[in-house]
């Protein structure tokens, strides 16, 4: 007996691709999902098999396929470690995209999606409710509230729980100028991508970037009307609203003779260099938004491949232990490992240090964190023990979410280790400024 299927026509999972899957199990273990919960169909090859039955019209689109489905991080360790080349990225985005058009959700989860959606994408609306979040930590309810939406919806709870310290100077607009000059002679022009959620609670990254490649002698240029990369709606199957972003992203730089776009988030930047396929169908945007993609370059990526052409200066008195968070979209999507640690060890003193399991995502995976809080929850607690064991003072990692999933656990386990961006440290590096919050070698505050 076969039921109806529950995919439509519009670019459902390839056979083909589904194909390719031996099954094989070796990325069982590379499986952040299965690793927590044990069950084959939280795997890959489990979901790829679902995928294959819906299509096949053996088993329906419901509530048990898509809970499967939804407990995917998207992290893509498994298509680094198949040997057969299954480009299970592209099975998951499709089939994230045919979940939301032909499965009708829960009124409570349609409605956090909802708010996550059409709030977390658009900098100006989050900055709208940063007043409120600011007095909402500062009157104290920020120590029991969670408790309370906790036990509302697991959700609530991780989204006010995961909020980060916020300043009274985050709440004031910060416009930037839309040409800033090279500091001496010009070898480069390059557009700078600012981020949604990185705008605004940490926006010293933003700073710190535009610095550093203005220091090594970049032009930079800030389109004022930037809006979205789009990753948030991309990773979760919100495909027209996704593709409405990429386009005003590639209409805000597209009158500008750049040498690279830049961006200083792995989760942007991985979404950035997909427009090609993002806008396959659009006549009318394919080919800018393949053109676009060609030109992007994560920052450490494109500092990686010029001479900096300035000194660097030693970061703390004595040699300093950083170890480097390598997030999913960068090792796994963009390919991109070495170059940030190339980066970090052209800072005198610096000694990285690499954790267990280095490859593992941390449980942030866009909006994973507050959509499947519990798996999150122990990933996240999975990764700062890796960290902290290193007994590393410094933890570099390049993307917000994975930041932000990071230092809450770090919080929650008592440690003070601070998180930078690895281009913070770099323009400490360049201007002389010894980072203050660090503290000496061998000093263990999580023991």
């Amino acid at each position: 007996m076969t039921v109806a299927s529950g995919f439509d026509s519009q670019h459902p999972p390839s056979q083909a691709v589904i194909d390719t899957c031996v099954h094989c199990g070796f990325c069982l273990t590379t499986c952040p999902s299965y690793r927590v919960l044990g069950t084959e169909m939280d795997s890959p090859r489990g979901r790829i098999y679902q995928m294959n039955a819906i299509q096949q019209g053996d088993i329906a689109l419901n509530a048990v396929t898509v809970s499967h489905f939804d407990s995917c991080l998207g992290c893509l360790a498994c298509v680094t470690a198949c040997p057969s080349g299954v480009r299970y990225d592209e099975l998951i985005t499709a089939t994230r995209a045919q979940v939301q058009r032909n499965y009708p959700r829960p009124w409570s989860e349609w409605l956090l999606r909802q708010m996550v959606f059409q709030l977390f994408p658009y900098p100006e609306r989050l900055r709208c409710l940063a007043p409120l979040l600011w007095l909402y930590q500062k009157m104290g309810v920020s120590q029991w509230l969670p408790g309370l939406f906790r036990t509302i919806s697991p959700s609530l709870g991780a989204m006010t729980e995961m909020l980060p310290p916020l300043k009274f100077a985050q709440l004031l607009p910060q416009p930037w100028p839309e040409v800033l000059p090279a500091q001496g002679t010009r070898r480069y022009r390059v557009g700078v991508i600012l981020g949604c959620v990185q705008r605004l609670f940490n926006p010293g990254v933003n700073a710190a970037t535009v610095r550093v490649l203005r220091a090594v002698g970049c032009e930079v240029v800030i389109p004022p009307q930037q809006g979205c990369c789009a990753a948030l709606p991309q990773h979760q199957g919100e495909t027209a609203q996704a593709q409405t972003l990429a386009r005003w992203m590639i209409d805000s730089f597209r009158h500008y003779d750049l040498d690279a776009i830049l961006i200083n988030a792995s989760g942007c930047g991985h979404t950035l260099k997909e427009y090609g396929q993002i806008l396959a169908d659009d006549a009318e945007y394919r080919e800018l938004a393949q053109a676009f993609s060609q030109r992007v370059k994560d920052v450490q990526e494109f500092l990686a491949q010029i001479d900096l052409g300035v000194p660097l200066y030693p970061l703390a008195n004595e040699p300093l232990n950083v170890v480097y968070q390598d997030a999913c979209h960068m090792i796994h999507g963009q390919k991109i490992s070495l170059q940030p640690r190339q980066l970090l060890r052209q800072i005198p003193g610096v000694e990285l240090r690499e954790p267990l399991d280095a490859a593992l995502c941390c449980g942030s995976a866009g909006v994973y964190n507050l959509l499947q809080p519990e798996t999150a929850q122990e990933l996240g607690r999975q990764k700062v023990r890796n960290l902290l064991n290193t007994g590393a003072q410094v933890i570099a990692s390049a993307n917000i979410g994975c930041t932000v999933q990071i230092q809450h656990y770090l919080r929650q386990q008592g440690s003070q280790i601070p998180v930078y961006h690895p281009v913070q440290l770099l323009d400490h590096a360049m201007r002389r400024l010894p980072l203050q919050d660090v503290h000496p070698p061998g000093q263990r505050d999580w023991v």
